[in-house]
């Protein structure tokens, strides 16, 4: 069978609601080998007329938050009212092995029990912004597979844990009733990004210390986010373990995508959503061509040697190779002549 025949059953199939095809065409888009990244992208482009009409939500927090927790309740209260859930989950992948755990589907037994769920752990692979490098195509993906919303859960809080808010309609940030100690850990750019913050483990002994948390985190909000805009975000609260407030924090979902819709935030939000992943794509794919070219591999080589030694300064360096891999154009850091 040809490649393009069975790039083009593979999409019928998953469009069909088959769940061996979806998990077969994440772990296609999540190749890396050259002719799985082709029939990758012929699949993407096929799927693209089926994609769109979900409600993409950013999920991220803190270390010991309890994010596969509220996840779990979370998406029990969705199907329960009707809907199909899809998890993206990011686990962290080791620096050294490049090995990851992948445990999100133990940690939220039940819900991956479920008909109406898909669960999906993918190693970060390294990528910074807690997603992996190719979440946004398998978001694709459980979208043409009928799943009308689609949570990603990002590795965790940290410098550069803001790009989920890069590929999704809304962004939720959890954070635990520990009050001030969370803000002094968390960066100033990801609290900003939040379209909603819920207070986490507002339960037993904790529920007084979670209610001062919200408040504490509401009046940080006020002072970090200005109110312009359709939409001002909120801070709530609820327990995972007991399921209260849950349902209080799908009604808030639920005014965010009215409020977004009518005023054009979802819309506006998801074409520079596809502006960014295209440069980003332009960007990934030149690094990978230029470590793989023939031409300039001796001299990657011997320049990152030199770099290492000191003996050259990383800008430079970076400049040479450049040159060898686009002889055609060459800046010298004052013009750029064609040769």
């Amino acid at each position: 069978m040809a490649e393009t025949d069975a790039t083009a059953e593979l999409a019928a199939q998953l469009v069909a609601g088959d769940r061996r095809a979806l998990a077969r065409a994440i772990t296609l888009i999540e190749s890396t080998r050259a002719d799985h990244r082709r029939q990758a992208e012929s699949l993407s482009s096929t799927l693209l007329e089926h994609t769109g009409k979900s409600l993409r939500l950013g999920i991220s927090g803190v270390p010991g938050v309890g994010k596969s927790t509220f996840i779990e309740a979370f998406g029990l209260h969705l199907i329960e009212a009707g809907h199909r859930v899809a998890v993206l989950a990011v686990d962290p992948s080791s620096p050294r092995t490049g090995g990851s755990i992948l445990g999100d589907k133990t940690r939220m037994e039940e819900l991956s029990r479920h008909t109406d769920a898909f669960i999906r752990p993918s190693p970060s692979g390294g990528t910074l912004g807690g997603v992996a490098r190719r979440t946004r195509e398998a978001m694709l993906c459980v979208e043409a597979a009928g799943f009308d919303v689609v949570l990603i859960e990002t590795v965790g809080v940290g410098q550069s844990e803001t790009a989920v808010a890069g590929l999704t309609d809304m962004f939720v940030l959890l954070l635990t009733p520990a009050g001030g100690d969370d803000l002094q850990g968390i960066k100033k750019g990801i609290v900003e990004l939040a379209d909603l913050i819920v207070v986490n483990k507002a339960d037993g002994d904790l529920i007084p210390a979670a209610e001062r948390a919200r408040r504490d985190y509401a009046a940080a909000l006020h002072l970090l986010r200005s109110p312009e805009g359709a939409w001002l975000p909120k801070v709530m609260k609820c327990s995972a373990m007991s399921g209260e407030g849950i349902a209080d924090v799908w009604s808030s979902v639920e005014e965010f995508r009215t409020v977004a819709k009518a005023s054009g935030i979802i819309t506006r939000r998801r074409a520079e959503q596809a502006a960014a992943w295209m440069w980003d794509e332009i960007t990934e794919t030149l690094i990978a061509e230029l470590k793989h070219d023939q031409r300039v591999q001796s001299e990657i080589e011997r320049l990152e040697s030199e770099v290492r030694d000191g003996t050259i300064s990383p800008s430079q360096a970076a400049r040479l190779i450049l040159q060898q891999f686009t002889p055609h154009r060459i800046n010298d850091g004052t013009k750029t002549s064609v040769l």
